[in-house]
């Protein structure tokens, strides 16, 4: 075993390296572009309006209505049929989940019902992030 951590940190020197690295790419996403709502209205009316609806009060689709659902545990949705995945998930919707699992929800969330693969583009995700907190908020 000692040969393995001698290949992987062979010097202290390297490990403080890789920390540094790290820091700098955690930093780097920090100061990333934050989203853009108008651009989010774009990215929902393409990509999540034929299954979901914002409005206070919207009909539910093939996904549910997503008013008010920052700060809300998934799977909540009165009126709405979740999978029990999505029931049982316990997950707190607020951007840096929602972040994640907009990139692919059947990974996320093993078992949901929810067929959309994703958005792969980390600005497209932050820009449908900002249209939705400003449109679903409660």
């Amino acid at each position: 075993i000692p040969t393995i951590e001698i290949f992987f940190f062979p010097h202290q020197s390297t490990h403080r390296l890789i920390v540094l690295f790290i820091v700098f790419i955690n930093n780097k996403l920090k100061m990333a572009k934050p989203g853009n709502e108008k651009k989010g209205a774009k990215v929902f009316k393409t990509k999540c309006s034929q299954c979901h609806t914002v409005e206070e009060g919207g009909a539910h689709k093939q996904g549910p209505n997503l008013y008010g659902f920052f700060g809300r545990q998934s799977g909540q949705a009165d009126g709405f049929s979740y999978s029990s995945a999505n029931k049982k998930s316990g997950i707190m919707w607020g951007e840096d989940t929602l972040f994640e699992y907009l990139e692919n929800p059947k990974k996320y969330i093993k078992g949901t019902k929810m067929v959309f693969a994703g958005i792969k583009k980390p600005q497209e995700r932050k820009d449908l992030i900002a249209y939705l907190k400003s449109t679903c908020s409660a």
